[in-house]
């Protein structure tokens, strides 16, 4: 509200300083002897007031409710009658001037003026009225200028709103996926270890806490951040064989800088997920760094394990997910890539925080 008020008390100052110069015009023309008086100024005055009137007579009614309503010929025939009669009465005007209130002249101007040849009368009437459509044509130009301004405002805004509905989407799908796929694996470890699940529960009760509160704001601290990661891995590690090597770098603190949340775990869950074997040697790689110019680097790497098309774990929205997250939440201020290499598995991910 605050930054429309702003926005027509501007509009406003730009019509009146613009107005304020036409009415003022002939105190900066005249000097000396040729001084502006007031029955000068009347003479003149008349043409920026007919100006004035055929401007807010568009600006205000006709181009609304004709010109932009497609109603082209009655707008131009409307405004043409406007003029002329404007015309006619600026013309009736400029004569009861000269005739009754102009100052009168020295005998010998007079008479020199009378020995020149008078201008046709139609010169000054089709002077004024083209002065007149010339402001019809600005009063279009601004009036669609504005309509353009605000059409663009309004884009925007229903471009960030719709942008924030599919965020909170993506995040509502996140939340889901997250815990189907935590579940899965406990699920699968209380065959291996009880013991060892009933840890995995409690661990589990904790993170969710950082996903239904923590999640919801925008931007959550990088320490926190980085401990759920490290809890998530612990606690998806727990099921993983001896034949699997699980090398985990990540940075003790994150000097203080924010970051939306749950970026990194579509990744770690990837490879939790495609990088595992229970009967072959498999790894997995994570490693996070802060660098000094706010540059956040994550790379992971692991084993290539595809899943079966009949292994139905997990949604598979993650990656997609991700991308689609990160478009929206730093666009131009990340670079996302994914790559096979022989058994390996790699994505990197940098974002500029």
């Amino acid at each position: 509200m605050p930054k429309r008020i702003n926005k027509n008390v501007l509009q406003i100052a730009i019509h009146v300083i613009g107005w304020g110069i036409f009415f003022t015009l002939p105190f900066f023309m005249y000097r000396g002897e040729q001084a502006i008086t007031l029955n000068r100024y009347l003479g003149y005055c008349f043409m920026p007031l007919s100006c004035l009137i055929i401007f807010y007579i568009n600006y205000g009614k006709l181009i609304d409710c004709l010109l932009f309503r497609r109603k082209i010929v009655q707008f131009i025939l409307t405004n043409l009658l406007f003029i002329i009669l404007l015309g006619i009465l600026l013309h009736s005007w400029q004569n009861f001037h000269r005739v009754h209130l102009s100052e009168p002249m020295p005998e010998n101007l007079k008479a020199l003026k009378d020995a020149l040849p008078k201008p046709p009368v139609l010169l000054f009437i089709s002077r004024d009225i083209l002065l007149m459509g010339l402001t019809v044509g600005l009063s279009v130009a601004i009036k669609m200028t504005s309509g353009w301004y605000k059409t663009e405002g309004e884009k925007q805004e229903l471009q960030k709103a719709q942008a924030e509905a599919e965020l909170q989407n993506l995040k509502s799908q996140l939340n889901p996926h997250f815990l189907f796929n935590t579940l899965n694996n406990i699920y699968s470890l209380i065959a291996i270890n009880q013991d060892k699940a009933q840890y995995a529960v409690q661990d589990l009760s904790k993170m969710l806490r950082h996903v239904l509160y923590e999640n919801n704001d925008n931007l959550v601290s990088l320490d926190r951040e980085f401990d759920f990661m490290r809890s998530y891995i612990k606690l998806m590690s727990l099921r993983l064989s001896r034949t699997t090597h699980l090398d985990v770098s990540i940075p003790e603190t994150g000097n203080g800088a924010m970051i939306a949340p749950l970026l990194f775990i579509p990744l770690i869950e990837n490879a939790f997920k495609h990088g595992v074997s229970n009967t072959q040697d498999s790894f997995i790689h994570i490693q996070l760094e802060l660098h000094q110019d706010h540059w956040l680097h994550c790379l992971v790497a692991n084993s290539n394990f595809p899943k079966k098309d009949n292994d139905r774990s997990g949604s598979g929205i993650g990656i997609k997910n991700l991308k689609r997250r990160l478009e929206l939440l730093y666009p131009g201020n990340f670079l996302f890539s994914t790559r096979t290499e022989d058994d390996r598995f790699i994505a990197e991910l940098n974002i500029h925080l």
